[in-house]
């Protein structure tokens, strides 16, 4: 199999073809606009894709199947270009078309797995493949799902609570984005990038977290989605550092930006972070105002989901006295589910949460 170093027009109509897709299917394959495709197929090897597109294509050849493949570099090969393109091959002791096929399936699965904590099939399907092989014996797609398992096993990790140190986020999220930079996929860089503005928020680095997001709230390089994740983190990080009344503002631009996008889950989790803000500027109404909300229109049901906007409910209810022992059971079941799914970082959150409670200002008055 091959894996394309630095794609032109020529490589991108090869691959067209290899995927036996008309232009407006390709085009729709892809995400990019039908006139782009038809500039590959004329221009050839005289253009040349833009550096985020050059990562789209490496994800639809890294997709593709073994008879793809065949096709692909045949047709390469057809036009005298196959040294030029940069292509390279599995060596013999490295991993086989099957392998590759194996290690891209259980990614899928190690994602369903993360999306409902199960951590230790996460775990066992991470590492049956990190270590495998070393990243000297990985052509660029075995680097390429190298990178990725490494960032999933991030985000096992910042899940858990493993923050910092050598077993950690910080450190998984580090060697991924390495691997992405070494391979010159920038949009992936820029996602490790955000995943580490978490671990520094997670931290409690807040002032440097919210710079951090600020500058990847306007990165070329990121979606628009997660662009506006970015913005809903930096006022995340601003509320966690007192700055309540800004965070609502930037919150508030990042909950417009979703329903733009008709990001439901997003939209309710920002519902929710607005919550908190309004309850750290004392404006309990409104925090119960937004907090409903979010439960109301909660989207995903993962156990982390529901641990997390359990601890924001109790929170908001444990500030006022009259709905204190409300807030206390509302907490107790979260801190239950968290310990049963391994949700370090949230159970030591909710015990915060409770110690700060008891505290002489610890509770409101509507």
């Amino acid at each position: 199999m091959a894996t394309v170093h630095h794609w032109s027009g020529l490589e991108a109509h090869a691959l067209r073809r290899a995927l036996r897709m008309s232009v407006r299917v390709f085009a729709e394959h892809l995400g990019v606009a039908v006139r782009t495709v038809s500039k590959w197929d004329k221009l050839a090897a005289a253009t040349e894709p833009r550096p985020d597109t050059q990562a789209i294509l490496d994800t639809a050849l890294a997709r593709a199947d073994a008879a793809v493949h065949l096709r692909f570099e045949t047709l390469l090969s057809e036009s005298g270009r196959t040294n030029a393109a940069g292509l390279r091959r599995v060596t013999a002791g490295g991993p086989r078309m099957w392998d590759y096929e194996s290690w891209t399936d259980d990614l899928d699965r190690t994602v369903v797995a993360l999306s409902r904590q199960n951590f230790a099939s996460a775990s066992s399907l991470l590492t049956r493949w990190i270590s495998r092989w070393r990243p000297l014996e990985l052509d660029d797609k075995g680097l390429y799902l190298f990178a990725r398992s490494t960032a999933l096993l991030g985000d096992l990790q910042r899940d858990q609570g493993a923050v910092l140190g050598p077993l950690s986020a910080q450190h998984s999220y580090t060697g991924a984005r390495s691997v992405f930079t070494q391979l010159d996929i920038p949009r992936r860089v820029a996602q490790l990038d955000l995943s580490l503005a978490v671990v520094v928020e997670m931290s409690g680095k807040l002032e440097i977290a919210a710079r951090n997001y600020e500058t990847l709230a306007v990165d070329d390089r990121l979606s628009r989605r997660d662009r506006a994740r970015a913005r809903l983190w930096v006022g995340t990080a601003l509320s966690k550092d007192g700055k309540h009344d800004y965070a609502a503002r930037v919150m508030q631009a990042a909950t417009r930006e979703f329903e733009d996008l008709t990001e439901p889950e997003d939209w309710s989790v920002a519902h929710q972070k607005l919550a908190l803000a309004h309850r750290g500027a004392g404006d309990l109404t409104g925090a119960l105002h937004f907090i409903d909300i979010a439960r109301s229109s909660q989207v995903a049901d993962s156990p982390l989901q529901r641990v997390r906007l359990d601890t924001a409910h109790g929170h908001i209810l444990l500030s006022d006295r009259d709905t204190r022992d409300d807030g206390l059971l509302v907490l107790d079941q979260a801190a239950k589910v968290a310990a049963q799914y391994g949700l370090v970082h949230q159970l030591r959150s909710i015990e915060g949460i409770k110690a700060m409670s008891e505290g002489p200002t610890g509770l409101r008055r509507r």
